[in-house]
C-alpha cells in the first residue's frame, strides 16, 4: 500500500465523519449529491424563481413572462424555460393559429414546489432592508481593514 493509499483512506474516514454530522448533505447519498445540487441550483437560480412565481395562477404566454419579469433577456427566459421543461417543473403547449401562440404552465411536479418558491421569495422581500443593513455594515467594515 503507498502512500496515495493511504492519503486516499485518510479523506474516505473523514467524509465518513462528516456523514455522521446532522445537517441536509448527511441525508444525500453520494451518488445523488451532484444531482441534488444540480436540481438546487436550477429551483434556487432567481429567473427560475420569478417564472415559477409567475405562472402561480395558470398559463401564460411568452410575451407575458418577458413583460412580467422585469429585468429577464428574451435569452434568459428562452433558457430557462428550456431548463424548466427539461426537469418536468414547466409545461409547453403551442397552438396553431395566426399568429401563433405558445403558453407555459406549471406541471403537477412544479405546482409542488410553488409554495416553497413563493416563501423564499416573500422572505427576500420582507427582509430586503435588514439584508442591505447588513451588507453596508460589512461592506464597511471590510474596506477599514483592508
Amino acid at each position: 500500500m503507498g502512500s496515495g493509499d493511504g492519503m486516499r483512506q485518510g479523506r474516505t474516514d473523514v467524509r465518513a465523519d462528516v456523514r455522521r454530522t446532522p445537517g441536509p448533505c448527511a441525508r444525500w447519498a453520494d451518488r445523488d449529491a451532484d444531482f441534488i445540487r444540480e436540481i438546487l441550483d436550477l429551483v434556487g437560480d432567481k429567473w427560475s424563481v420569478l417564472i415559477i412565481g409567475t405562472l402561480a395562477d395558470g398559463p401564460v404566454r411568452y410575451s407575458d413572462l418577458a413583460r412580467d419579469i422585469p429585468g429577464i433577456s428574451q435569452r434568459m427566459l428562452t433558457l430557462t424555460l428550456k431548463q424548466l421543461r427539461r426537469s418536468g417543473l414547466v409545461g409547453r403547449t403551442a397552438y396553431a393559429e395566426v399568429p401563433p401562440r405558445v403558453e407555459y404552465a406549471l406541471t403537477a411536479l412544479g405546482t409542488s414546489l410553488l409554495s416553497t418558491v413563493l416563501e423564499l421569495a416573500a422572505w427576500s422581500a420582507d427582509r430586503h432592508a435588514e439584508i442591505r443593513d447588513h451588507q453596508r455594515a460589512y461592506d464597511t467594515a471590510a474596506a477599514d481593514t483592508d
